[in-house]
């Protein structure tokens, strides 16, 4: 028990200095437990110390003679803590006991062996690209107690580390542990073998994932994302999701399609109907290339320049409003949708122009007249795109000079007066032909009445 409580003190000398020199706190730490073998046989012959020469063979003479040269006891006999330290360097404060029973090829009388190590290790497990197959060279000192009598060490190893998983790992090791005095001290071979567990290191964010393994050290997330959260829980961990905070799909780097269109709710215009990726995600039930929501007639096709309505025709006369001149007036195609003035139409205005009264010699239109000429605009309305032409016409009576100055006056009186009850002035334009044209002759009194007359004629 004395033994083990002095090989204890040692290993935790040496964790408290492993624990001073860290310089990584994000690296794990490791415990050794094993058993170790002592050997003075195959360091060589060219020293003296406290074995003779005699006793010893060359260097690595009989290295493998476990039988004929390992002390070795049946319990627990080495501790080692180690700390990573970086770059693939480990350092290891490790403690150790054992009983001398062979010094070389003689018996020795049950000496207590105590030893305690320091070492800087070097693993090629990352060098070599292995997850289980770890082997490793080091240096270090130490200072070793037999009988009570101790000495300062210089060490050389090598070993190999066997990992069973990320935590666990069987090691063996093998030192040569170069004693400082000449006199007294005594170097030898120390094997060991022992379990390894692995653990600590750094955990920014508490999730369990050390921040060596973990791609969102600073955020808590899974195991299954490498420490990384999925916030929607859509399997999709945030880092890589385009809406972390709402399910989606793969597909669509996590975000949702609610219509199920193929086109994702952030880039969908209209992420509850499903619809067109021309139209970003809009339907266009018509068909007329128009987005329904930007449609007025989402359900009848029309035009974009008429917000995707057909165009109407709202006189039903086969010439849509848009190309339509009296669009509430029935007409033909030919006259732009405006009905044609007929011959019949004109007879009508020249009987009513025929009943017009002047007085005597004059342009001035009699109140008895007033009547006639609102049916004359009221037939004129009716062609909403003819122009009118008022015609003065006199007898040959008179000078012509005369006749003629008085024609122009009473057809410009009779448009004037049409004008002022109604009619569009840019329709009406008039004219005094004097007595250059009759339609009757100027000899008889009855032939002179009709030729003083004002008609209307339809302007091309």
């Amino acid at each position: 028990m004395k033994h083990l409580f002095k090989l204890l003190v040692a290993a935790v000398l040496f964790m408290g200095i492993g624990v001073a020199n860290a310089q990584d706190e994000n690296h794990p730490w490791a415990i050794e437990i094993g058993v170790n073998a002592v050997d003075v046989y195959p360091v060589g012959t060219s020293d003296k110390g406290r074995i003779d020469p005699s006793m010893r063979g060359e260097m690595f003479d009989e290295y493998f003679n476990a039988a004929d040269h390992w002390n070795i006891i049946p319990s627990v006999s080495r501790l080692a803590v180690s700390r990573y330290i970086g770059s693939g360097f480990v350092f290891t404060a490790a403690g150790s006991l054992n009983r001398i029973k062979k010094l070389g090829d003689y018996s020795a009388d049950n000496l207590t062996y105590y030893g305690a190590d320091g070492e800087i290790k070097y693993s090629f497990k990352n060098a070599i690209g292995s997850s289980w197959f770890d082997p490793s060279i080091g240096v270090g000192g130490g200072y070793t107690w037999v009988d009570d009598i101790g000495f300062g060490t210089a060490n050389g190893l090598v070993g190999i580390k066997f990992w069973l998983n990320d935590n666990i790992a069987i090691n063996f090791q093998s030192t040569y542990k170069h004693a400082f005095e000449d006199d007294y001290g005594i170097s030898h071979f120390q094997h060991s073998a022992g379990l390894v567990f692995q653990f600590g290191g750094k955990d920014t964010d508490g999730d369990g994932i050390y921040d060596k393994d973990d791609e969102c050290p600073e955020t808590p997330g899974l195991a299954e994302f490498n420490g990384c959260p999925d916030t929607d829980g859509d399997g999709i961990p945030d880092h890589l999701d385009e809406c972390p905070d709402t399910p989606g799909l793969a597909e669509f780097n996590g975000c949702p399609d609610t219509d199920g269109d193929g086109i994702p709710d952030h880039l969908d215009e209209c992420p509850t109907v499903a619809g067109l990726a021309e139209f970003n995600g809009c339907p266009d039930t018509d068909g007329d290339g128009i987005p329904d929501h930007k449609d007025k007639c989402p359900n009848e096709a029309g035009p974009a320049e008429n917000d995707g309505c057909p165009w109407p025709d709202r006189d039903g006369d086969g010439v849509l409003d848009k190309d339509d001149q009296c669009p509430d007036v029935p007409g033909t195609v030919a006259n732009h949708g405006c009905p044609e003035v007929t011959v019949e139409v004109i007879k009508q205005l020249n009987e009513f122009s025929k009943t017009i009264l002047f007085d005597l010699g004059k342009s001035t239109i009699r109140p008895e007249s007033y009547a006639v000429l609102q049916k004359i605009v009221d037939v004129m309305k009716e062609y909403p795109n003819a122009k009118f032409e008022v015609e003065g016409h006199t007898d040959s009576s008179g000078s012509l000079k005369l006749n003629e100055r008085l024609s122009k006056e009473r057809a410009a009186a009779v448009k004037d007066y049409l004008v002022t009850i109604g009619m569009d002035a840019s329709r009406l334009t008039s004219e005094g032909y004097g007595p250059s044209r009759p339609i009757a002759s100027n000899k008889t009194a009855a032939g002179r009445q009709q030729n003083r007359r004002v008609e209307i004629s339809l302007k091309k």
